[in-house]
């Protein structure tokens, strides 16, 4: 002992007499004495706290007092953790898309929307926690880094599950319930972007949804409120309107199991009063097509990789309603869905105009897999391959996909343009988390008077784009 050490007399032989100790001298070893105990005792204290931390007790141990327990060390710390202790969970999940893309166009397309540059950048870029609060509770948080700017939200919400007659409450941001394209996981489409009439769509947006399934999982349902339009940074503000609704229903008519034979339809409907009381649509020819959805959410002024072909510029307007058709078909290695999409946009000068689109598509394995069904979802899945590629071997799946996609902007007072697209695609899946894809494009503008250009009747583009995705 240190302290003591310091105060000890050297002890003669035995039998020896000890010196004789003042009052004083032995006031100050008392006191020392006192304060060695206390060092010992503080030294046992953090032993034994240490033990706990690194094996704590099953159970307080026989004869403890139940106040012995109270410390600043988390309860779970104490006793055998409760199925509420097993909360929350977090999961880390993400992925990226590289893009590399080429341009060749004609003379009046050069003309119409300007030259073109290639180059390759990263189309998204995201990292998302998910998991659950408790055992009807989960929770997404999910952020993109390939938007210019700064990062911005995606999906943000919170999930009850299985409350008001066994449906679901999710409120946040998230994808409206609107349109089988809209709805499939960017990681999971045939194509690298989504069809032509997608310019349409709210997407996402802050708000509150109801949705479900039924019990034999034939049908889906989704109704949501929201405030719209929501920025890329999850904000909205204004005083006049800002109210949307969006709901989607879907059957399949024919479910025979993935692989042998499926019939989906479905239908969708929106309404909605901008709180800035203008909209705009807007859309690239399927290529780097901005992630924010229709363009009455992509801010003016926000960089675009590749410049609209078709733009209606703002129309003022009083509110909009959004109609939807689904039809979708799969069979052994084959699969094709097509949608059709109109919008009525109420401008406020009273004029009403009348836009629209539609796109069909298809594709084919030619290594045997199918094309899976999300019947929680009511859409098209995960691709996963029958034979990986591996250093061991194995060709992965691989698949060819066609599509042919149009969007009418003109009416009225708006000539925004019209816009064809036929595309061809081969898909090689790796594994079920990593694929790369190869499209070709050919563009047909028809009657643009795009408002960043002249009038073109017609012109026309061909466009090269490969794309490297992983996701985890």
């Amino acid at each position: 002992m240190t302290i003591l050490w310091l105060f000890t007399f050297q002890l003669p032989g035995a039998g020896a007499q000890l010196p004789e100790i003042d009052e004083d001298e032995k006031g100050i070893l008392s006191q020392l004495q006192i304060l060695q105990q206390q060092i010992d005792e503080l030294k046992t204290q953090q032993l034994v706290s240490t033990q706990y931390i690194s094996a704590p007790p099953t159970a307080p141990a026989s004869g403890m007092a139940e106040d012995e327990y109270d410390s600043d060390l988390p309860e779970y710390l104490f006793g055998d953790p409760g199925e509420s202790n097993s909360f929350p969970t977090a999961r880390l999940t993400g992925f990226f898309q590289a893009d590399a893309v080429g341009f060749i166009q004609d003379a009046g397309n050069i003309q119409a929307v300007g030259d073109i540059q290639n180059g390759a950048d990263f189309r998204r870029a995201r990292l998302a926690a998910t998991g659950d609060v408790w055992d009807n509770v989960g929770y997404m948080l999910e952020m993109d880094f390939a938007f210019p700017g700064r990062p911005s939200f995606m999906d943000v919400w919170l999930e009850v599950r299985d409350v008001m007659g066994g449906n679901n409450v999710r409120i946040g941001q998230y994808r409206q319930p609107f349109g089988m394209d809209g709805l499939t996981s960017v990681k999971e489409l045939a194509f690298l972007e989504r069809a032509l009439p997608f310019a349409f769509l709210p997407f996402r947006q802050i708000g509150a949804m109801v949705f479900g399934n039924t019990e034999d999982e034939q049908s889906t349902y989704a109704l949501s409120g929201f405030r719209f339009p929501t920025g890329p940074y999850g904000g909205n503000i204004g005083d006049s309107g800002g109210l949307g609704v969006a709901t989607r229903l879907t059957h399949l008519l024919i479910d025979h199991g993935d692989g042998n034979g499926l019939l989906h339809i479905g239908g969708g409907f929106t309404f909605a009063n901008p709180a800035n009381n203008l909209v705009q649509y807007r859309n690239q020819p399927e290529v780097f097509v901005s992630e924010t959805g229709g363009a009455a959410q992509v801010p003016v002024g926000v960089p675009l990789a590749v410049p609209p072909f078709v733009d209606t510029g703002l129309i003022p307007t009083q509110n909009f309603s959004l109609f939807n058709a689904e039809l979708a078909y799969a069979i052994g290695s084959f699969y094709a869905q097509s949608e059709v999409t109109c919008s009525v946009v109420k401008e406020r000068n009273g004029t009403t105009n009348n836009f629209s689109g539609a796109y069909a598509q298809f594709g084919y394995f030619l290594t045997g897999e199918s094309r899976a069904y999300n019947r929680k979802g009511g859409v098209f899945g995960r691709v996963v391959p029958l034979d990986p590629f591996s250093r061991d071997g194995g060709c992965g799946a691989w698949e060819l996909a066609g599509r042919w996609s149009y969007i009418d902007l003109n009416d009225k007072n708006i000539q925004g343009g019209r816009l064809t697209d036929l595309m061809l695609g081969v898909n090689w899946y790796l594994n079920q988390y990593t694929k790369f894809q190869f499209n070709y494009i050919h563009a047909f503008l028809n009657s643009s008077s795009n408002v960043n250009g002249p009038v073109i009747d017609n012109s026309n583009a061909n466009i090269l784009a490969v794309r490297a995705q992983v996701d985890f």
